[in-house]
């Protein structure tokens, strides 16, 4: 059977209960990878504008550190969390709009154009998370595009004013990465939230014989989720950094 340490719906998932659903709920690892792609693309603008990109951060930080997982919680509990549904719905909500408020504000002062990507994410936030149109935005495909490219793209065209071939292919650099941690983690999601028992066991020509658990399954995807969620965010600290 499936040993109690690994039913955790997630290896950043605390204890549930109280406050520490509250973090769990946050997704702390991914909501600071996917934060990381909104400095790198700040930081690769030709013009460093650190009060454009705090307005950013805070914007992606509202719609989908928050209210993308919050609403994905609502659609089945999947970590598990003890949350009350109208809190989440005030949460999602709330939260989404508060990032549409700094995307108008944004739109102002910036430029009109910015209306295009704001729509965007008021559109796949809780498209993707909710599963609409019956499921048709929850796929690999869209997960890439909008948890990967959308936000280096968005940032990037936020400080620069324009997108170009560069930032383009960074962009899909950034989505690739995410592809990875999108199959990773569906592996290690399959195994955490549906599996009740694991048998079998690896025989090697040596005749050493490896029991396959749990722990066997995990420990790779896992360790290569912590450490690529680890490295895109030094990567983006070392990148603004050197333009700071």
């Amino acid at each position: 059977m499936i040993a109690d340490k690994w039913t955790r719906p997630a290896f950043y998932a605390l204890p549930a209960g109280g406050w520490r659903d509250y973090v769990t709920l946050l997704h702390p690892p991914y909501t600071l990878w996917l934060l990381a792609y909104v400095v790198l693309g700040a930081a690769a603008a030709p013009t460093l504008a650190p009060a454009r990109l705090a307005g950013t951060l805070i914007a992606f930080f509202l719609a989908v550190g928050i209210s993308a997982h919050a609403f994905d919680e609502l659609k089945g509990r999947p970590l598990g969390t003890r949350i009350p549904s109208r809190v989440l719905w005030v949460l999602g909500v709330g939260s989404l709009a508060g990032s549409l408020g700094l995307g108008i504000a944004g739109s102002f002062v910036i430029s009109p154009w910015l209306g295009l990507f704001v729509a965007f994410g008021l559109f796949i936030v809780p498209a993707y998370s909710l599963e609409l149109a019956a499921g048709r935005f929850h796929s690999g495909l869209w997960f890439v595009a909008s948890w990967g490219a959308f936000p280096f793209l968005t940032s990037y065209w936020v400080s620069a004013g324009r997108l170009g071939v560069g930032a383009v292919v960074v962009a899909i650099a950034c989505a690739t990465i995410s592809l990875a941690q999108h199959r990773l983690s569906a592996r290690v999601r399959a195994i955490r939230r549906r599996a009740i028992e694991v048998q079998g066991a690896v025989t090697y020509r040596d005749g050493t014989v490896e029991p396959v658990t749990p722990a066997t399954l995990l420990a790779a995807p896992e360790a290569a989720l912590r450490w690529l969620s680890v490295s895109v965010v030094l990567l983006a600290v070392g990148w603004l950094a050197l333009r700071w």
